[in-house]
């Protein structure tokens, strides 16, 4: 039998995901990470792998944060906070330049500027710091991969448009394992630079955000007509 407590979890749990890869997205809708999101999207392996960097940290500064909430006073939290993540992303550094070393010179800065990454100090003052464990987690998961996609969308995009192809490099980049993922799917194209640099970025970007505005605008008219209809039936 489902409890009243069962459901609250439930409806709960379905809000974090639901916030994480759409509603409150990182870069759709909280526009944070952006020095990332723009930088590392030439093409879509290098926003995988940067996705995924981000995403470990989020998950495990997230459990960490929930596990010391209780014993952290407010007046040094974000010191406390800030100490954590950075541990985290120093590990994920070396654990990068040990078994993907090619990704890691492709990334470069930019996984050390995890750190200041707004989304994961948010996530920690915010969440992290107010609910339990498994919450946390699933908070950390959930906006990580609401944040890869974007990057990988991002990548993708730009990749395609610049110069006809999917995910190259991913067998470098990733391992002889991720060889499947490279697609040439323009053959003989030859390239469209503006797409690469950053003001493709910039560009590319700005279509994603518009897109989801119109998409939550089409959605909500949708609930309002669908609200008007229960009342004048």
């Amino acid at each position: 039998m489902t409890t009243a407590t069962d459901k609250t979890a439930g409806i709960q749990w379905g809000r974090i995901v639901r916030d994480g890869l759409w509603s409150n997205n990182v870069v759709l809708s909280q526009t944070l990470a952006l020095c990332p999101t723009l930088a590392v999207t030439g093409t879509a392996t290098n926003g995988l792998g940067m996705g995924l960097a981000t995403t470990a940290v989020l998950v495990v500064s997230n459990i960490l944060v929930s596990l010391i909430r209780n014993l952290v006073t407010p007046e040094v939290r974000i010191p406390v906070y800030i100490v954590v993540i950075a541990t985290l992303v120093t590990l994920v550094d070396l654990g990068l330049n040990a078994y993907a070393h090619e990704l890691h010179k492709v990334l470069g800065l930019f996984i050390a500027l995890i750190v200041v990454n707004c989304a994961i100090l948010g996530r920690a003052e915010s969440f992290a710091s107010k609910n339990p464990v498994a919450s946390s987690a699933l908070d950390g998961l959930m906006m990580g991969l609401g944040f890869t996609a974007i990057l990988v969308v991002l990548g993708g995009v730009r990749e395609i448009i610049g110069s006809g192809t999917l995910f190259a490099g991913a067998s470098l980049l990733l391992g002889q394992a991720m060889s499947f993922l490279e697609l040439t799917l323009i053959p003989n194209y030859r390239g469209f630079l503006l797409a690469i640099l950053p003001p493709g970025g910039f560009l590319a970007l700005g279509f994603l955000l518009a897109g989801k505005r119109v998409i939550d605008a089409r959605a909500a008219a949708a609930k309002r007509r669908e609200s008007l209809a229960l009342k004048t039936a």
